[in-house]
């Protein structure tokens, strides 16, 4: 039977009394089945949805809040009629970023297209989404392969580079 022994010195005693003072702490809040609505001049806008929301705030003061199990949102326009939706496995909302960054299975849909990637970032102050890559496909069954996708809050654009994919294109070409 193996024997090991360990021992410390006075120094290293110090060191991990100065490493204990400098930890940092933070706070956490967390809800179960939480519902967010999003309204702007006291019209909705979206509304969201997360199993968990934990509110975390760190000795720092950066807080922010962390969706573990997900988040699906729908957005509404005028009327309250649906105009599209995201859902991913997690999120993470940086209150002094303004940044919320959906990660793991993100999938948007609106009634143009359906957006698929591993990360995407909602930028508050920007009021813009983008994405390091993903792939957009189109309602006619088009797709396309984007990197560095960019679009508005609203999504009624979309902008990428370095695009390959495949697109169906309608009539007869023959007489062209």
């Amino acid at each position: 039977m193996p024997l090991f022994l360990s021992a410390c010195s006075e120094d290293d005693l110090k060191k991990a009394a100065a490493i204990s003072a400098s930890k940092v702490t933070f706070t956490r809040d967390r809800s179960l089945g939480v519902e967010v609505i999003y309204s702007d001049s006291a019209k909705v806008k979206a509304k969201g949805f997360a199993p968990v929301l934990d509110k975390m705030s760190p000795k720092d003061g950066n807080t922010y809040q962390e969706m573990p199990k997900g988040v699906a949102i729908d957005f509404y326009g005028d009327l309250l009629v649906k105009t599209g939706s995201i859902k991913s496995d997690y999120a993470i909302m940086k209150d002094t970023e303004q940044l919320t960054i959906f990660r793991k299975n993100v999938v948007v849909v609106t009634d143009n297209m359906t957006f698929t990637t591993d990360e995407l970032t909602w930028d508050q102050k920007e009021k813009k989404f983008f994405s390091p890559k993903g792939v957009v496909t189109r309602p006619d069954g088009s797709f396309v392969d984007a990197i560095n996708f960019s679009a508005p809050q609203d999504f009624s654009t979309t902008t990428f580079e370095q695009g390959f994919g495949e697109t169906y294109i309608k009539g007869d070409l023959s007489q062209q």
